[in-house]
């Protein structure tokens, strides 16, 4: 005789209840042949918390908010885009900092930087308030790379300039706060 499973449950412990639906900051999302997938991104949406999750169908999507991420590489001292982020249409004041990382394979060598800045829009330019490249930590053979931060049309622009004949490979990390 077969003891699995429980033939009664007038005595004994209940199943338990197995839920249906997952609601979320926007939306609910709904199990798929009892699948759910919950997945990470991040996004340059404004939200004060830094964090926002949506539902839709059976994918639970949890972002990590105000934030922009780029990646590039150089290979001369031309000044290059590495993140652009739009200001958007209402006006207000925006606080951008971040850090940016640098690495060239060939000797290796390697550079590492942080910065922050201020920024107005009027829903329609961007005005830089002031800029700064708190710190930058560079070997030798990356001591003429660089960091910039500027405005440029209603973006914020976080470029980098590498060195002639010099391949380097570029990652940043760009975080904001704003109010209106």
């Amino acid at each position: 005789m077969s003891q699995a499973g429980i033939n009664n449950t007038s005595s004994g412990p209940v199943p338990p209840s197995v839920p249906t639906s997952f609601v979320t900051d926007s939306g609910t999302a709904v199990p798929a042949l009892n699948i759910l997938n919950v997945l990470t991104n991040d996004t340059t949406a404004n939200n004060d918390n830094g964090i926002q999750d949506t539902g839709s169908g059976n994918t639970i999507t949890i972002s990590l908010t105000n934030r922009a991420t780029g990646l590039v590489t150089t290979t001369d001292a031309t000044l290059t885009t590495l993140i652009t982020l739009s200001l958007g249409a209402t006006p207000g004041t925006f606080y951008v900092y971040g850090d940016v990382q640098a690495f060239n394979s060939a000797t290796p060598s390697s550079g590492a930087y942080s910065f922050s800045g201020g920024f107005r829009t009027d829903g329609i330019t961007a005005t830089e308030l002031g800029t700064e490249v708190h710190d930058e930590f560079e070997d030798p053979v990356l001591v003429t790379a660089d960091i910039f931060i500027s405005a440029t049309g209603n973006n914020v622009l976080l470029s980098v300039q590498g060195i002639a004949a010099t391949s380097i490979n570029w990652g940043a990390l760009m975080e904001y706060r704003r109010v209106i």
